[in-house]
């Protein structure tokens, strides 16, 4: 359905509201162009979903489940499929590009009536598979800028990075680097962006060696760290695209003899729950991500219910930096009764509340790369 809106508001030259404006009979279109589209619709054989019915299922396809993030973008999705009385499946691709034909046999079967999408990349033709078996979709951190129709949730991720550096900078810092996530994924390069522009608003140069990616892991992280720490000039402060990442960084740092913050100050990106249980607690960029996943929910369930406008929408939640006690000014700028007494670090042991909110799952369906779990 989508393909064909799209086709008919490029033929008239027009965005996909208009186009749904003119077959829904609403007023605010021209007569000419109204005509216009009218005439191309008959000449397409357009013809719109008849009366939609309730959605009773949708599914989440996400990366990996096995981090904080994903854990709060799933709880996002959980609660507000929950609010509108519909089931959530839940595919995990492993990091893979999404495409799987059994996956996507699998879909059809249990009637999905449509997908929130947030994985790493996408198989040739999947968005064609999906414009044919007629699933909307949202995504959600997509890995580039989608084509018009395709309607996307994600936040602030150039805003976050500038944030972090104003708050670093602001501290005294002038020596900083950033570990990015993985290069392929527009949040990592919007963060490196907003990075790179507050640095040069303050006057701060960059060495290339101060740039680096962990791919948003621990490992990819701690060795990007080590890279940093062995430098002749080592940086007195570090951004570091997640907080998962964060927790390599404190682990390098472990192993170098460095004290945070007394010898480098670190800030991460997500103020997941990691954040609070590390020691030092972790001074972080907020990203919304449970928020995320509840809007890209409600955008669905509108396209579903035949609200074709939603298909142009484009939301981006407001960051917000989150100071804790792994930030202070470089140590060059403190006086000796200014320093924070802090004990010596050491990588953080992440443990689970006995409190803490689980997704009750079903049966496990596992495949050559995904694990379906089925959510009550």
């Amino acid at each position: 359905m989508s393909a064909k809106l799209m086709d008919l508001a490029a033929a008239a030259g027009v965005s996909i509201s208009t186009v749904s404006k003119v077959l829904n009979g609403r007023p605010g279109v021209s007569g000419e162009k109204r005509d216009e589209i009218l005439r191309l619709a008959a000449e397409q054989n357009y013809k719109p979903r008849s009366s939609p019915r309730p959605a009773t299922l949708i599914d989440i396809v996400i990366r990996c489940i096995d981090n904080p993030w994903a854990t709060l973008l799933l709880e996002g999705a959980y609660a507000e499929a929950s609010r509108a009385g519909v089931g959530l499946a839940v595919t995990v691709t492993r990091g893979r590009d999404l495409g799987n034909q059994v996956w996507l046999e699998r879909v059809v079967k249990r009637r999905t009536d449509g997908l929130i999408l947030a994985v790493s990349g996408f198989s040739a033709g999947i968005d064609v598979e999906l414009s044919r078996l007629r699933i909307p979709y949202v995504l959600v951190d997509p890995i580039g800028d989608p084509p018009p129709g395709i309607p996307v949730v994600g936040a602030t991720n150039y805003d976050g990075g500038r944030a972090a550096v104003d708050h670093l900078a602001s501290l005294g810092h002038k020596d900083i680097a950033v570990i990015a996530g993985a290069p392929n994924l527009a949040c990592s390069q919007e963060r490196l962006d907003g990075f790179r522009n507050a640095m040069a608003q303050a006057g701060l140069s960059v060495p290339t060696d101060y740039i680096l990616h962990g791919n948003f892991t621990i490992e990819g992280a701690r060795k990007a760290a080590q890279r940093l720490f062995r430098l002749p000039k080592r940086p007195s402060a570090v951004f570091v695209a997640s907080d998962l990442q964060a927790l390599g960084v404190y682990q390098a740092a472990d192993e170098a003899g460095l004290r945070i913050p007394n010898d480098l100050s670190v800030v991460g990106f997500d103020d997941s729950p990691l954040a609070n249980w590390m020691i030092p607690k972790l001074t972080t960029v907020r990203q919304p991500l449970e928020d995320m996943t509840r809007q890209a929910v409600r955008i669905l369930l509108d396209i579903i219910n035949g609200n074709q406008e939603m298909l142009s929408t484009r939301l981006h939640l407001a960051t917000s930096l989150v100071v804790r006690n792994s930030t202070a000014a470089p140590c060059d700028l403190r006086s000796r009764r200014d320093q924070p007494l802090t004990a010596p670090v050491n990588p953080p042991t992440i443990l689970r509340s006995k409190s803490e909110k689980k997704i009750s799952a079903g049966s496990i369906d596992s495949d050559v790369y995904a694990n379906t779990i089925a959510v009550s």
